[in-house]
């Protein structure tokens, strides 16, 4: 989301209709603001500026059975999302996605399969929720309590003869996974 409203920033700059000092103060705001809701008012008087994004809907199901389930890149996380696998496995990268709350809840019904989160920069999750049988869980650096301004994801469900890994992005040098 901020780098989107950034680069129409940058864009309005180029083309005269912000003063670098204006550009400034709105670049900070926008890298601030937690919500659309709050990037909004800096935008809005850029021409094609008030739409910053598609709302999120409010739920979200995601099934599979037998396959994979991959959410990766730019798409838009529901404020409730339920991913059912059977005999397949679920991963979640949210690093590029576009979030428009604060908390986002998980609810998870997978058999079979392993369950990985990958969590932008910033975020925690609760997974406190979650009730393993024959399966295991794996928290790699991330936070179990919202700790400031960044995305808090909180997970319940089942996952049944599998793993269930939350984790932040990984990089070197150039390459992310």
């Amino acid at each position: 989301m901020a780098t989107r409203v950034a680069e129409r920033l940058q864009q309005a700059l180029g083309e005269g209709r912000l003063s670098l000092e204006e550009f400034e103060q709105r670049l900070s705001a926008v890298l601030a603001a937690r919500t659309f809701g709050e990037v909004a008012p800096y935008v809005a008087d850029i021409p094609g500026g008030t739409v910053v994004a598609a709302p999120a809907p409010e739920f979200t199901e995601l099934r599979t059975t037998a396959a994979t389930l991959k959410r990766q890149g730019t798409w838009v996380v529901p404020r409730r999302l339920l991913a059912t696998a059977r005999a397949g496995s679920v991963k979640l990268d949210f690093t590029d996605a576009v979030i428009g709350h604060s908390v986002v809840e998980i609810e998870l019904n997978v058999s079979a399969g392993t369950t990985t989160l990958v969590l932008p920069a910033g975020a925690s999750a609760d997974i406190d929720g979650v009730e393993f049988i024959a399966g295991s869980a794996s928290v790699q650096g991330v936070p179990a309590h919202a700790a400031g301004a960044g995305r808090h994801f909180v997970v319940h469900g089942k996952q049944r003869a599998g793993r269930l890994i939350v984790r932040h992005q990984r990089r070197f040098l150039r390459w992310r996974w």
